[in-house]
């Protein structure tokens, strides 16, 4: 079994920046591709970013692509999302996800595709 947990959410302002982190622990991740979801309030929980065991793989929903950087360190079982012009609609609870499957490029943004969740963590950006 894989633990999740993240942090680094809060309240910022419009443009700012953010830096989520999830570690894991119950085992190594190192072999695993990882995932970042959000929920925002009355919408269903859509795709963030992924990144595959190596990082020499990723994958970001169209909206944050060149505003969100997803990394991982395996040495310290981490996965990172760094936000960085953060807008309204990014308001959300991100949740990291851990699929022990490395890498599907077909499936990487879809939930069914990660069997570890973490509980998630509240980004709230104002304007």
């Amino acid at each position: 079994q894989v633990q999740l947990v993240e942090s680094g959410g809060g309240l910022v302002q419009a443009g700012d920046s953010l830096r989520l982190s999830c570690a894991a622990s119950g085992r190594t991740i190192s072999s695993y591709a990882m995932g970042w979801f959000r929920q925002a309030p009355g919408k269903a929980r859509e795709f963030v970013a992924a990144i595959s065991w190596s990082g020499g793989s990723r994958g970001y929903l169209d909206s944050v692509k060149g505003r969100f950087t997803v990394s991982r360190d395996n040495v310290k079982n981490t996965v990172s999302l760094q936000m960085n012009s953060l807008k309204l609609e990014d308001t959300a609870v991100y949740y990291c996800a851990a699929d022990p499957r490395t890498w599907n490029s077909a499936n990487y943004f879809r939930e069914n595709e990660y069997d570890y969740w973490g509980q998630g963590t509240q980004v709230t950006v104002s304007s």
